[in-house]
């Protein structure tokens, strides 16, 4: 089981904690929405609990609640600039669809 960052997405999350002057790391979730069936959830948090699995990229602490992490395993977060946009991008090998807007996905 593994989830990585990109160092755009580390550096972008660095700043968030700093700006918000505490924090333990950066949850991944998931939740039922959209047209294909579940978005992606992101969330600074202080502490994890006891059903979370920690996970250590570029110095940036990824916390995923083991309920749903076959659903991430192997994924890579990133964040990208698209002219004046800017968003962090999930890369997930379990992906079966998507939908056109690329907001939510099928697994």
């Amino acid at each position: 089981m593994s989830i990585s960052i990109s160092y755009a997405a580390a550096q972008r999350i660095r700043i968030f904690l700093v700006n918000r002057g505490k924090g333990y790391g950066l949850r991944l979730g998931i939740k039922n929405s959209g047209c294909s069936g579940m978005t992606y959830i992101l969330e600074l948090i202080d502490a994890p609990n006891k059903y979370d699995v920690v996970f250590e990229d570029k110095g940036i602490k990824m916390i995923i609640n083991s309920n749903i992490l076959q659903y991430l395993d192997g994924t890579k977060l990133d964040f990208v600039k698209e002219g004046l946009k800017e968003s962090f991008k999930f890369n997930n090998p379990n992906i079966i669809s998507e939908c056109g807007c690329g907001k939510s996905f099928n697994i």
